[in-house]
């Protein structure tokens, strides 16, 4: 009797979880005419390509002036690079530039239709943003996060109270963007157990309208990409850790023997080692398999303060 009643829910929870491997033809996708970002780190590229390829008014929130000074900075000197590189005239690089603002405070995603979340994989911030989030975005907006391993549905589950309010919850989704933005096409968008269907389909269009490609994932710790991507990187740091090869020859085997353009542990200080090894953490402590453990090595480098280029020093020196 109990298993009979219980077909209906397992069948309902199939349905959900096989939305993650869905792609439509978007016949479903809402009209986004505002974006709002959050975040004005390594990740302010997201706003730049909006404004570029969208061609969408967006609003760039950060809880700092400096970070948003050097955001903006950032962005000049990659349009000012397309110009120089005659991709762009100075004409439509002032009209991409025109279309992003700033701001400190999150009251101003009052009126945008998507929001992109891009802060640190820090899972008690990235949970009291979405639950802020959720009482300011109009109820209509898309409210997307760019992690690259905490799992949707408990973000999701943080824009209410009431698990059985999915009002908010089904509007949360992942846009995970590969960094640099500007130059890798690549986009993850992952659905929650709460996602709803025109949600998938709204994300999907926009990342597509950004000019980028969109591939799909179900919610399972690190997605696609860091699932393959981060314990390849882990392993080239415990090959150099245990004297297997020193870090030039674990690099130059990889480029010139595998035909990948960069280097695992250079690409590791580009990605950020206190990033990587976040998402090491994450795999391993969701997953609870071994061959998820963060190298010693990896560890004692955060620990250090040397976490890649972004602080000068990594696996090299910047």
């Amino acid at each position: 009797m109990l298993s009979s009643r219980l077909q209906p829910l397992r069948r309902q929870g199939l349905a959900i979880a096989s939305r993650a491997f869905t792609t439509s033809s978007a016949a479903q996708a809402a009209e986004v005419n505002k974006l709002g970002v959050i975040g004005a780190g390594q990740m302010v590229g997201i706003a730049l390509v909006a404004a570029q390829k969208a061609q969408v008014p967006v609003t760039l929130i950060d809880n700092s002036q400096s970070s948003l000074d050097k955001g903006l900075k950032f962005a000049d000197k990659l349009l000012e690079k397309d110009i120089a590189k005659e991709r762009l005239t100075r004409d439509a690089a002032d009209t991409v530039r025109s279309r992003i603002t700033t701001s400190l405070k999150l009251d101003d995603l009052s009126s945008v239709d998507f929001v992109i979340e891009a802060v640190p994989e820090i899972p008690d911030l990235k949970t009291s943003i979405f639950s802020k989030v959720a009482q300011i975005a109009p109820k209509h907006a898309i409210l997307a996060t760019n992690t690259s391993s905490i799992p949707i549905t408990k973000i999701a589950a943080a824009t209410t109270t009431d698990p059985m309010d999915l009002q908010a919850a089904s509007r949360v989704v992942s846009t995970h963007f590969m960094n640099p933005v500007p130059v890798q096409k690549g986009v993850e968008v992952i659905a929650g157990l709460q996602t709803s269907q025109e949600t998938i389909d709204t994300a999907i269009a926009f990342v597509e309208r950004m000019n980028k490609v969109a591939s799909v994932s179900a919610d399972s710790p690190g997605f696609l990409a860091n699932r393959i991507l981060m314990p390849y990187i882990n392993e080239a740091i415990i090959c150099l850790e245990t004297g297997v090869g020193r870090r030039e020859d674990i690099d130059n085997i990889m480029k010139n023997g595998t035909n990948v353009p960069m280097g695992p542990l250079t690409l590791a200080d580009f990605i950020g080692l206190d990033t990587c090894l976040a998402i090491m953490n994450v795999l391993h402590q969701e997953t609870g398999d071994s061959k998820y453990r963060p190298s010693g090595l990896l560890k004692r480098m955060v620990d250090a303060g040397w976490k890649g280029k972004k602080s000068g020093k990594g696996f090299y020196n910047y």
